[in-house]
């Protein structure tokens, strides 16, 4: 079995944006310093919730070198290095371990890329060359591309390939891929409380930004199977890593972050600010976490 180093939760940081929508590296340097306090110990930097997609090439790799420069040896480090061509993603991998990135985070091929094992498993391949263990990332719905169980099982034949991340939303899916026995992450988040209790390795969870403290929490009592106690935390959080699933994801995080203290700006555009009526819902599925936020130790 391959070391694996990434249990807990891994937080998919949200990127800060100034008021000209440019990333914001002082206001990050405040997250990631709030974020340590409140108990996190794993970055994924330039996540999906990040915006990794509406960040240039340079504006990414900037951003994953300044976040491990103030991390510095603090948590663990994820870089998402996902980019349309190979030879970008090789590249942004190499970088990320020169900034000092334990693992990187990598989508399948996608925009009419190979959708077949061949492919995925050959682009995986050319991504090793970079050297650092990778994470697979499964999220179908947005790609086109889905890494089944016996791919996963393949995949594992690359020295470098360490763990796929699952953001399918698919428990029964999920849960075949626990079942192959090797790393799994769990990326949905209205599946935590199931996926930690199926067996899953650890965690990437975008939700986390508006809630660390209690993410850290209910995770803590997961891990030492104080399943109650988790079970009445999930409680509290429930309602809105339901509500953020259901559509308009980034928005709604940078949103809730907002009102729980975490605030990151505004999302970079296209996308816009939650509609008022989206974040009204928002606000009431929170409930008491705005407090327990404020609270919580």
């Amino acid at each position: 079995m391959k070391d694996f180093s990434f249990t807990g939760i891994n937080l998919a940081i949200s990127t800060p944006f100034d008021e000209n929508g440019k990333p914001d590296h002082g206001r990050l340097e405040q997250l990631i310093e709030r974020y340590l306090a409140a108990g996190i110990r794993g970055f994924v930097l330039s996540s999906g919730t990040g915006m990794h997609v509406y960040l240039s090439q340079e504006e990414s790799k900037a951003l994953v070198a300044f976040g491990a420069k103030v991390i510095n040896g603090r948590a663990r480090i994820i870089a998402q290095t996902s980019a349309l061509l190979v030879d970008d993603v090789v590249e942004r991998t190499r970088h990320a371990a020169d900034s000092g990135a334990g693992a990187v985070m990598v989508l399948p091929p996608f925009f009419e890329g190979p959708t077949d094992d061949d492919g995925v498993f050959e682009f995986y391949g050319a991504v090793a060359r970079a050297g650092l263990p990778i994470i697979g990332y499964n999220v179908p719905q947005a790609v086109g591309v889905e890494i089944t169980p016996p791919l996963l099982r393949r995949l594992h034949e690359i020295p470098e390939f360490l763990a796929v991340k699952d953001s399918s939303g698919d428990l029964s899916k999920q849960a075949a891929l626990v079942r192959t026995g090797l790393p799994m992450m769990n990326g949905a988040d209205p599946l935590m409380p199931y996926a930690m209790y199926a067996g899953v390795r650890g965690l990437i969870w975008g939700g986390a930004n508006f809630a660390p403290k209690t993410c850290t929490q209910f995770v803590t009592a997961a891990q030492e199977h104080r399943w109650d106690d988790a079970r009445e935390i999930w409680r509290v959080l429930e309602p809105a890593m339901s509500l953020i699933w259901e559509g308009d994801y980034v928005q709604s995080v940078y949103a809730a972050a907002e009102m729980t203290g975490y605030g990151a700006g505004n999302p970079r555009r296209p996308l816009a600010r939650l509609s008022a009526k989206k974040a009204d819902a928002l606000r009431s599925a929170l409930g008491d976490l705005v407090e327990r936020e404020k609270l919580a130790v």
